[in-house]
């Protein structure tokens, strides 16, 4: 394709709010140039016509490349499960916890819930500072200073010696949550998150007959398996093409372009026409979203938006998920269990959990995410009324045959 000079600002753009690039567009892009556009929309068609099997052709260095940066995701849920399974572990209950009347040590409810929403504190405040850093560092050199300082954070966890200084370490290290990744990554990322789950919990049952500080340091302690690696990772992987367009740095995303996709597809890829769509869209989210601000999010039809995704997002904790299943070793134990039963309990749960997400990938094509997502959720509550029910009658023909 012969070299044609760009322009790339765009004006008169008023109702136009599409990520992507359609017929429709094209008269408000008055000032990009014709040829711009042409290559913007031959990229858009041809992404939207792609397959499963072409797409896995064409970038199956993007998809080694998400595969393995999607370990940073398995670290959070390692040290997501972790917190909460500590509770039920006997070395960390003695070191940390209370001595109640039948000479078992448990640690306070008030003490869970700080150390567990402490963790949560240092999530919203990263997600808050990650966005704005990202955008102005790129992905990976927030995601690199985010793993080094995670390094220098798990030294306080490792090495505290009371409840106030492990709640210090865990608002620190949630801080720097790995959040940025998640552009490079689809529902892979929930395979991810399950199996750091799954890790904690084996590392846990493995130390569950420790008694000695060991028992909870080296739980800890293997956190730091995780971050030189990935940083290592972090170092060779491209940066992403859509935020260097978005900062002018087109050549350097045509570069990183190349790097995710494969040299045999170089007659069916052009890369000049993806860039092309990459500006189009930045430049029309910038026309966009010129003058507005976040009270927008709550007018018209946007509120509508903000509604959805906020429902979904919350969805995710209102269900469980990151909330009852986090305390259900310690529960296992409270109900009964022994230390190894109720460890191996809950790796069956996130192994379940595991297979689920897997299933789902199958299943979206089939019903889609909507009806997946919304006919999962009434599955779920039905079954939960179901076990009360059960639970309840059982109760009462227990009361029953004693006499109560």
């Amino acid at each position: 394709m012969a070299d044609t000079p760009r322009q790339y600002s765009i004006s008169n753009l008023h109702n136009a709010r599409q990520g992507s690039v359609t017929a429709a567009d094209m008269p408000h892009l008055a000032q990009v140039q014709t040829q711009v556009v042409a290559d913007a929309a031959k990229a858009a068609s041809s992404e939207r016509s792609m397959t499963l099997l072409e797409g896995l052709k064409l970038y199956p260095k993007a998809v080694a490349w998400s595969l393995a940066i999607s370990t940073c995701i398995v670290m959070e849920g390692f040290d997501i499960v972790l917190i909460n399974s500590l509770y039920g572990l006997p070395a960390f209950q003695q070191r940390f916890g209370e001595q109640l009347s039948d000479g078992s040590y448990q640690i306070s409810a008030a003490w869970q819930s700080g150390l567990s929403n402490g963790a949560l504190v240092g999530e919203i405040i990263g997600l808050m500072m990650v966005g704005w850093i990202a955008e102005k560092i790129g992905y990976r050199k927030t995601m690199i200073a985010a793993l080094t300082m995670v390094i220098a954070f798990i030294f306080i966890l490792f090495f505290a010696q009371s409840l106030p200084m492990l709640l210090v370490g865990e608002i620190l290290c949630a801080e720097v949550c790995p959040v940025a990744l998640r552009a490079y990554l689809t529902t892979y990322v929930n395979l991810c998150w399950v199996i750091g789950q799954f890790l904690s919990s084996a590392v846990l049952k493995g130390v569950s007959n420790e008694t000695s500080s060991l028992g909870y340091k080296l739980p800890y302690g293997l956190q730091w398996i995780w971050p030189l690696p990935l940083i290592v990772v972090l170092a060779l992987a491209p940066e992403s093409p859509w935020w260097l367009v978005r900062v002018g740095r087109k050549e350097q995303a045509k570069h990183q372009l190349l790097r995710l996709t494969s040299r045999q597809q170089e007659g069916k890829f052009d890369a000049d026409e993806t860039i092309s769509m990459m500006v189009y869209t930045t430049e029309l989210e910038k026309a966009n979203t010129k003058g507005a601000s976040y009270l927008d999010c709550f007018r018209g039809v946007d509120l509508r938006r903000t509604e959805i995704v906020c429902m979904v997002w919350a969805i995710q904790t209102l269900c469980g998920a990151s909330t009852v299943t986090g305390y259900s070793t310690y529960f296992y134990e409270r109900a009964g269990l022994d230390v190894s039963s109720a460890f191996s309990l809950s790796l069956g749960q996130y192994a379940l959990g595991a297979v689920g997400t897997i299933l789902s990938w199958f299943l979206m094509t089939w019903f889609g995410r909507r009806s997946l997502y919304f006919w999962g959720q009434i599955a779920m509550g039905s079954d939960t009324v179901r076990h009360w029910a059960s639970s309840e009658s059982h109760r009462r023909t227990i009361m029953a045959l004693n006499g109560e």
